[in-house]
């Protein structure tokens, strides 16, 4: 039954890496396939094997996924591809009441895989947009200079406070802390730049799909048709504006993010959780 629910994993997620990287979409017949597979096999091995632990599994995964993938997607972290394959991965894995339970395996690598993809990816944006990037860097921390001065007060303070400490323990918090504080300012700026330079850019209104995120309002006299605050425009939106033949519109393209869902689903299945596998 594991063998035949992971295997749909491992396709689906093959299947979304592949149009993610495309197309910067995952098609909806997939996230919806892989959820009502997930529960609907779930729901027939209960009835074959009259033990209803597989559906209630199959529910709590979709579930604990559901919620996540809501916060994901409404603090503009994901996409709503992202957010449904999730949401299917949930149901087809199954949450189980152990400790080494893959769900939670999962998520954890997810959130380790995750952060290092994105650092990769961003660093091959800037290395390919390199002469574009840097001004827009320089210019970024000229208008930032008070947060630039607060971070290396604070890792500053930091490290002044970890020289006249004892603890081993916490000695070595704080110099990481005071290091790490002005590294996370920089990091910070090299993200907006990258947006700026890498991921704006204006596309004619044809080549809209569902979800994508607007930079700029798009108005039509005084009424807005969509803009950044819709968490991606809608059909209907795009819809409206053709039929107000506005031509262009401003957007932002997100990283593709299913690769990392892959990754981490190959990670979890060679060493289960990462953080129990490097401590034991």
């Amino acid at each position: 039954m594991i063998f035949i629910l992971f295997s749909i994993c491992l396709i689906g997620l093959i299947i979304g890496s592949y149009t993610d990287f495309k197309t910067r979409e995952v098609p909806d017949w997939l996230n919806y396939g892989l959820i009502f597979a997930g529960l609907g096999l779930r729901a027939l091995f209960s009835g074959i094997f009259l033990d209803w632990s597989y559906i209630i599994e199959g529910i709590l995964g979709f579930g604990i996924f559901f919620i996540l993938a809501i916060v994901m997607f409404y603090t503009g972290q994901w996409g709503g591809g992202d957010s449904k394959m999730l949401m299917g991965l949930g149901a087809l894995i199954g949450l189980t009441f152990e400790i080494d339970t893959f769900l939670a395996a999962f998520f954890i690598n997810l959130l380790f895989v995750g952060a290092i993809y994105g650092m990769v990816w961003m660093a091959w944006l800037i290395i390919s947009k390199w002469k574009t990037f840097v001004p827009v860097f320089k210019k970024e921390i000229v208008t930032r200079t008070k947060m630039k001065l607060l971070s290396f007060v604070l890792g500053l303070t930091l490290l002044i406070a970890a020289f006249f400490t004892v603890n081993i323990q916490t000695k070595l918090f704080l110099l990481i802390g005071g290091a790490g504080t002005p590294a996370v300012f920089y990091l910070w700026i090299a993200i907006k730049a990258v947006e700026k330079t890498c991921m704006i850019k204006e596309i004619p209104v044809s080549k809209l799909t569902e979800g994508d995120w607007i930079v700029d309002d798009v108005k039509h006299g005084k009424k807005v048709i969509c803009g950044p605050k819709d968490l991606g425009i809608s059909k209907k939106q795009i819809a409206e504006l053709k039929k107000l033949k506005i031509s262009k519109v401003v957007v932002k393209e997100g990283i593709p993010f299913i690769p990392s869902f892959l990754l981490s689903f190959l990670v979890t299945l060679g060493t289960g959780n990462l953080i129990l596998f490097f401590l034991l």
